[in-house]
């Protein structure tokens, strides 16, 4: 969960610092009263909890330790888009949801966030535009202030599935450079459907738009056959694919993502040669886990492979107790970690998320916290340990619907 700092700056170093932070950022209500629930050793039911690492999951420990022990590590030979055996073994891992990708389309970075902003500078100037979904995940706004961009939203909507909305694309500014799709969504768990895709890429064609295919959680197909997938290796635009260890391996400690470059091997290649300068300006991504990569990748497969399991059966979980609440409403998911349920608008979202901690000891997602434009929705992740995410959904359906 995304939290302000803890106290408020001074004001006056509000005039010190760039418009890109926001002064003062005091806690708001619901992080006073975790912090509370917290020091007072109250139990806490974390249906926010998005970090693999806690979620009771079983670890190759002794792989992982011996993949970065490799003597490998020691030598330092910086390569702006990354060790060629690195990059290697990220296109080796696509090949396993059936679309080469060459490793020379490749650039490794630090995070997906890194990819973000990397991919920002290459194809914006300052106050241009980038198109963002909603809703989705709050981390657009920071990034993209952060580079001097203006996120503007294209709608989601919901009519069984979450679904495009491109009348929202048609008013987009001039300034416009890329517009970002996360397949599947967070939170919404929507992928971009095959005639979805098709339409983008006309709008880019038209628009001369870049494309950004956030993919992280493409690995977690729930709801769905056959997803569409590694979409930059596909397109006839500007695109790019964004991945990393952090979601498809479960390994968010080792900070490693990726790039993969697509399009018209003209302009494919003038944004390769554009990252690697971007990317040689920073040299961000640390040597020990380039080497280790192709095991990382090989023995994280035993962990992806946990996450899956858990968040097929704490949705269907979700689902079973959902029966005796017919007041509310589990969306259709169809991949990703997290699941969204509509519950009754009896009070605002903050006073539903604020009454259900304090009384039942639940932390959930309020919608407004990834700019949901109705209430009530509230958010779950489907990753805490099963017994655990029976319990307190079956808490969170029952205060919903008394």
């Amino acid at each position: 969960m995304l939290r302000p700092a803890r106290r408020g700056a001074p004001r006056i170093l509000s005039a010190m610092f760039s418009r890109r932070l926001t002064w003062p950022c005091p806690p708001n209500r619901l992080s006073r009263l975790v912090d509370e629930k917290r020091t007072r050793a109250k139990r806490l039911f974390d249906l926010t909890e998005s970090n693999p690492t806690r979620a009771g999951l079983s670890y190759p420990a002794e792989a992982i330790a011996a993949a970065l022990a490799d003597a490998g590590a020691a030598l330092y030979e910086p390569s702006a888009r990354g060790l060629g055996t690195a990059r290697a073994a990220v296109a080796e891992d696509a090949e396993r949801r059936g679309r080469p990708v060459a490793p020379d389309r490749v650039v490794l970075t630090a995070s997906t966030s890194e990819a973000y902003t990397w991919l920002f500078k290459l194809l914006c100037d300052p106050g241009d535009t980038v198109l963002v979904p909603r809703p989705s995940y709050p981390l657009f706004e920071h990034l993209t202030r952060l580079e001097g961009v203006r996120a503007v939203p294209f709608n989601l909507e919901y009519h069984g599935r979450w679904e495009i909305d491109f009348g929202t694309l048609a008013g987009a500014p001039v300034q416009t450079r890329a517009i970002v799709i996360v397949s599947p969504n967070n939170p919404t768990g929507s992928y971009v459907t095959a005639r979805e895709l098709d339409r983008l890429f006309a709008v880019c064609r038209e628009r001369r738009w870049a494309l950004i295919a956030d993919e992280v959680f493409a690995d977690y197909p729930l709801d769905v056959d056959a997803p569409i997938t590694d979409i930059a290796a596909a397109a006839d635009v500007a695109a790019f694919t964004l991945g990393g260890l952090s979601k498809s391996v479960g390994l968010p400690q080792l900070k490693l993502g990726w790039i993969v470059a697509g399009g018209r091997s003209t302009e494919r290649a003038a944004a390769l040669a554009g990252l690697e300068l971007i990317a040689d300006s920073f040299l961000s991504v640390s040597t020990p886990v380039q080497v280790a990569a192709g095991h990382l990748l090989e023995h994280g497969a035993s962990i992806r492979s946990q996450i899956h399991e858990r968040v097929r059966g704490n949705l269907a979980a979700l689902r079973d107790v959902a029966r005796s609440f017919d007041a509310c409403d589990v969306l259709k998911v169809e991949g990703g970690w997290s699941a969204i349920v509509r519950v009754p608008a009896t009070r605002t979202e903050e006073q539903f998320i604020l009454d259900l901690l304090d009384r039942e000891g639940v932390l959930v997602h309020p919608g407004y916290f990834f700019d949901f434009q109705r209430e009530a929705f509230i958010v779950v992740s489907l990753l805490p340990p099963s017994d655990i995410f029976r319990d307190a959904a079956a808490r969170l359906l029952q205060f919903a619907s008394s």
